[in-house]
């Protein structure tokens, strides 16, 4: 005869520990529930701590920026028209000055409710500004001496935010893109603009080609930035105004915009690499261009 076995199956064993889960804690009243683990709350759903007020949405019209610099940028700009700011105690602190200029409705929350307000993962620094957004210019409003940038569908708003922070330090008098293919001004690109965005006006087209056609209409000399062109950016002369056109990463140009330029010309990079991130490339070009501008 095979003697029985003492050991419990795993199926036994898993069993158990479910009805011991289940139990209600030892001293409990009778008819008390079981003892379940307390749920794991997501910072960005309406039952965090800030409840439903922390994920708020803005309507359709309305625009958040988040990052001290990008903030504090958008609350001294009299172009933007503000909502409402949600600020730490210490980051209302230190922009108090401009919170009284502006008369903002502020709202002193803690870092959790305020990560609620922007984006999973995005450095807030503990604000989040609710606002309008800026009203696009006209080609018509353009200077007619002016260093404009002009940007051939290029997405990435990193890439976008960092070109309109090279173009505030430069001066550039505006920003022409395109109305599909190009990110929300707003958010993460705010936060690469650091500023900018708040002093480069920026207008939106539906078909670039057309636009660069108007633009030479008015004068403009339009030059783009092609790795491939036959000529070095120091080769080929610029004066104002002066249409600079920037192609997306990868693709560069498109052949109707490049057709549409007077002028292409390439970075003179003496390195094994030969294309850089579109926003290095345009910060690069600037600096050559603005002093020959200065002295044409």
């Amino acid at each position: 005869m095979v003697p029985a076995s003492t050991g419990s199956s795993p199926m036994t064993r898993d069993r158990e520990k479910r009805r011991k889960a289940e139990r209600p804690p030892r001293g409990a009243p009778p008819g008390a529930s079981a003892r379940l683990p307390p749920p794991r709350l997501d910072p960005q759903s309406e039952a965090f701590p800030g409840g439903r007020e922390g994920r708020e949405r803005p309507d359709a019209d309305l625009i958040r920026i988040y990052g001290f610099h990008s903030v504090e940028a958008a609350l001294k700009s009299p172009r933007r028209e503000l909502v409402r700011l949600y600020a730490s105690a210490a980051a209302a602190e230190r922009l108090k000055g401009e919170i009284a200029v502006r008369g903002v409705e502020t709202r002193i929350l803690g870092i959790d409710e305020i990560a609620a307000r922007a984006p999973r993962g995005a450095v807030h620094q503990g604000v989040v500004l609710e606002a309008r957004p800026l009203a696009p210019i006209d080609l018509a409003e353009l200077p007619a001496d002016g260093l404009v940038l002009v940007l051939d569908q290029i997405t990435d708003p990193h890439n976008v935010g960092a070109i309109l922070r090279t173009a505030a330090a430069f001066a550039v008098a505006a920003l022409v893109t395109t109305e599909r293919h190009a990110p929300e001004f707003s958010g993460a690109l705010a936060k690469a603009a650091s500023g900018g965005l708040e002093h480069v006006p920026i207008g939106s087209v539906p078909n670039l080609a057309r636009a660069l056609g108007e633009l030479g209409d008015m004068g403009y000399l339009r030059l783009g930035l092609d790795e491939e062109a036959p000529q070095i950016l120091d080769e080929v002369a610029v004066s104002r105004p002066l249409a600079f056109v920037l192609g997306a990463e990868g693709r560069g140009l498109r052949r109707l915009t490049r057709e549409n330029c007077d002028a292409l010309a390439r970075l003179d990079l003496p390195g094994p690499i030969r294309s850089l991130n579109v926003s290095n490339a345009c910060a690069i070009a600037l600096a050559l261009i603005s002093p020959r501008l200065a002295k044409a």
